[in-house]
C-alpha cells in the first residue's frame, strides 16, 4: 500500500501530497530506495476531496511502479530519458526515430543528463539550447581528413576497405568517405589509422571543429526533452513540464531547392546517356515527388501497370546499427497510390525486361526479393548510393548540384504554379498534414496566386 504524507505551508494550509511506494530490498540485501511522487492540491479543492483524489493518484502511481511503468524522481534525467526511449521502442517507434534520439542525447546528457528530474528547471533548458546554438555545438568534436592518398596506400599495403571496417569497427561507409579525403569523425580516423598500423597524425589532418547547429536542430532536441518531460508528468513525477516556460530559437524558413523547366530538360536530356537502371530511378524521383527511401522500397508487385500507378508502402533506410533495412514509410498517410503518365509505365516496361535479362545473365549470384531497383546482386541499395551517383551525374554533365528532395521539391513547384490544389499536392507527396505543404511551398503558392490574379483580371477586367 502507498504511502501518503500531508505536506503544509507555513500557515498551515495543505499545498500538497507526498506520495511512496516501497520497493522492498535488493539482492545485496540492502533496503532500495522507495519509488516517490509528489500529488499538487489546487487551491480551490477541500481537504477532503484533495485527500480523496490523492489517495486515487496513489492507488494508480502504485500499480503503474509495480508493472514497472514508472521510475524515481529523484532519479537523473539521463537516466528517466533512457527509460522513455526505451518504453517508445518497446511500443513500436520507427527505428530510425529511436536511432535519431539516441543522437541527440549525447549533448543533452553532457548539460543537464546529471541533473534530478524534480530539480530540473526552465533556466537549464535555456542554456543549454543557448549553448547549442554556439561555435563547435556540431556533432564531433574534431573532424579529420586523410593528409594522403589512401586508396593508394591501401593498394600498396594490399589492405581492404572491408578489412578495415572489420578490424576497427567503423562502418564500411565511413572507411570510404575516409580514403575518398572526406571529413570522418576523428575516433573513426584513430580507428582507420590503427587498423592499417600507421600513427593517427601520419595519415590524417585534424581540424578543429567549429560549426553551429541550426535552430531546427536546436528545436529537435527540446522536442525530445519535451517529450520526456511530459511522460514524466504522465507519471505524476514531476507537476509540471519545466519545457513549456522556455525561450526557443526561431527556425529561419529555408526557400526549397527546386529546378526550372529548362534545367529539368537539360536533367531529361542528359539521362538518355545513362544506364537505364539509374535512367528509370531518376525519372520516378522526379515524376512521383517521392523520397529516396520510398523508391529504393518500391517492389514490383506495388506497380500497377494496368492502372498505370504506383503503391507507395516500404521504405529503405541505413543505420550503423542495422545497415540497410526495410521500415514502413515516414507516417501512415505516406502510404499512398501515385499515379504515372503513359511515359514512365514504358520505361518501366523497358527496365523490367532488361532486369529480368540481367537476373538470367547474374544465374544463381541474384537472389531476387522483389525491389524495382537493386543492388546487382538483388539486394536493397543503400540510400546514399542514390546521392552519391546523381552528384556525379551533374559534374559529368556540368548540371546544378542535383540531388533526391530537388525533385521532390521541383515536382510539388511545378504542381502548384499550373494550379493544383495543396490537397492533391499534399496526397501525392505522401505529407501527414496539408498544412505542412502549404509551409514548405509558401513560395509556389504565392507565386501561383500570382498567377491566379491575372486570369481573374482575364476574366473580369479585360474587354472583349
Amino acid at each position: 500500500m502507498a504511502n501518503i504524507q500531508e505536506r503544509r505551508d507555513k500557515a498551515g494550509k495543505l499545498i500538497s501530497y507526498s506520495v511512496r511506494v516501497h520497493r522492498g530490498r535488493g539482492a545485496d540485501g540492502k533496503q532500495l530506495k522507495p519509488f516517490t511522487a509528489t500529488f499538487d492540491v489546487s487551491p480551490t479543492w477541500t481537504e477532503k476531496s484533495a485527500r480523496k483524489k490523492a489517495e486515487a493518484f496513489a492507488a494508480t502511481f502504485e500499480k503503474e511502479c509495480r508493472q514497472g511503468i514508472t521510475s524515481d524522481s529523484r532519479q537523473r534525467f539521463a537516466d528517466y530519458c533512457a527509460y522513455v526511449i526505451d518504453l517508445k521502442e518497446q511500443r513500436g517507434a520507427k527505428h530510425s526515430t529511436i536511432v535519431r534520439y539516441r543522437e541527440l542525447t549525447e549533448r543533452i546528457y553532457s548539460a543537464i543528463g546529471h541533473i534530478k528530474l524534480k530539480e530540473l528547471r526552465p533556466d537549464h533548458l535555456n542554456s543549454l539550447y543557448t549553448a547549442l546554438a554556439k561555435p563547435g555545438a556540431g556533432k564531433g568534436a574534431q573532424r579529420a581528413t586523410a593528409r594522403q592518398n589512401l586508396a593508394a596506400l591501401l593498394k600498396e599495403k594490399r589492405i581492404s576497405r572491408s578489412s578495415i571496417a572489420e578490424k576497427s569497427g567503423v562502418p564500411l561507409c565511413a572507411v570510404y568517405d575516409a580514403v575518398k579525403g572526406k571529413p570522418v569523425n576523428r575516433d573513426a580516423a584513430l580507428a582507420v589509422a590503427a587498423a592499417i598500423g600507421d600513427p593517427l597524425e601520419k595519415l590524417f589532418v585534424i581540424h578543429e571543429n567549429t560549426r553551429t547547429l541550426s535552430a531546427k536542430t536546436v528545436l529537435e532536441h527540446h522536442r525530445l526533452i519535451h517529450t520526456v518531460l511530459d511522460q514524466a508528468v504522465k507519471e505524476g513525477l514531476i507537476p509540471s513540464n519545466p519545457a513549456d516556460r522556455v525561450m526557443l530559437p526561431k527556425a529561419e524558413k529555408k526557400e526549397v531547392n527546386y529546378f526550372q523547366p529548362e534545367t529539368v530538360a537539360a536533367i531529361r536530356d542528359a539521362l538518355e546517356s545513362e544506364p537505364i537502371k539509374w535512367k528509370t530511378l531518376t525519372h520516378m524521383l522526379l515524376i512521383t515527388g517521392a523520397r529516396r527511401g520510398e523508391i529504393l522500397g518500391l517492389k514490383w508487385e506495388n506497380v500497377d501497370f494496368k492502372g498505370s500507378r504506383i503503391y507507395i508502402c516500404n521504405n529503405i533506410l541505413y543505420t550503423t546499427e542495422r545497415g540497410i533495412y526495410e521500415e514502413t514509410p515516414k507516417t501512415e498517410r505516406s502510404k499512398r497510390y501515385v499515379s504515372l503518365p503513359a511515359e514512365t509505365m514504358q520505361l518501366l516496361k523497358k527496365y523490367q525486361l532488361w532486369q529480368y535479362e540481367e537476373r538470367l545473365r547474374m544465374g544463381e549470384y541474384f537472389q531476387y526479393r522483389g525491389f524495382v531497383f537493386s543492388q546487382d546482386n538483388g539486394s536493397p541499395m543503400h540510400p546514399d548510393s542514390v546521392t552519391d551517383w546523381l552528384g556525379k551525374f551533374s559534374k559529368r554533365h556540368n548540371l546544378p548540384h542535383v540531388n533526391p528532395h530537388a525533385f521532390r521539391h521541383t515536382m510539388a513547384s511545378m504542381l502548384y504554379f499550373n494550379g493544383v490544389d495543396s490537397v492533391s499536392i499534399s496526397k501525392r507527396l505522401g505529407h501527414a498534414q496539408v498544412s505542412t505543404t502549404a509551409n514548405i511551398y509558401a513560395h509556389a503558392m504565392e507565386e501561383a496566386d500570382k498567377k491566379n490574379a491575372d486570369i481573374l483580371a482575364e476574366i473580369f477586367l479585360k474587354q472583349a
